[in-house]
């Protein structure tokens, strides 16, 4: 039986249950996920006067079936601001039922509060599902190579 839907800011109180949702949204991406400490990072993250991280939680009733995390950038070209959507995952029993166009829309909301220029994202090649929903949107894609180099255990040059 569902509750009401909702897209709410995410209480610190939660970290748990979004630590168990990015276990999930790991698998569902086949990419190796590793505890290491998040929980008190996030809470340092989100509380902090200026955060480094902004988060949402997708209730249906009082259970926690999804989330969303964004953060915002400076770009150099256009000397502007823009938002970058980190996560956005939720569960599948809870897709198709209007959480990714009220996730979409509260994300739109922050760019503005924020005083971004545009979004900005990225998902796996495979995730046709998602791919669907972003040009459904009117988002565009636009191909670059990603790359990581990890700094952490390395000294700096």
């Amino acid at each position: 039986m569902s509750g009401a839907l909702a897209v709410v800011p995410l209480p610190t109180d939660r970290l748990d249950e979004l630590l168990e949702l990015c276990r999930e949204h790991a698998a569902y991406e086949r990419a190796e996920f590793r505890e290491d400490g998040q929980v008190d990072r996030w809470r340092a993250a989100l509380g902090a006067d200026v955060p480094a991280l902004h988060a949402w939680a997708a209730l249906d009733g009082d259970r926690m079936c999804g989330f969303m995390t964004a953060t915002t950038d400076f770009a150099t070209w256009s000397a502007r601001r823009f938002a970058y959507l980190d996560c956005l995952y939720l569960r599948a029993e809870h897709r198709g039922r209007g959480f990714g166009r009220m996730f979409f829309d509260r994300l739109v909301a922050f760019a503005h509060e924020q005083g971004c220029g545009w979004l900005e994202w990225q998902t796996p090649v495979d995730n046709a599902t998602g791919i669907g929903f972003y040009e459904h949107l009117g988002a565009r894609s636009r191909a670059k190579q990603r790359f990581t180099y990890e700094v952490e255990g390395r000294e700096a040059r």
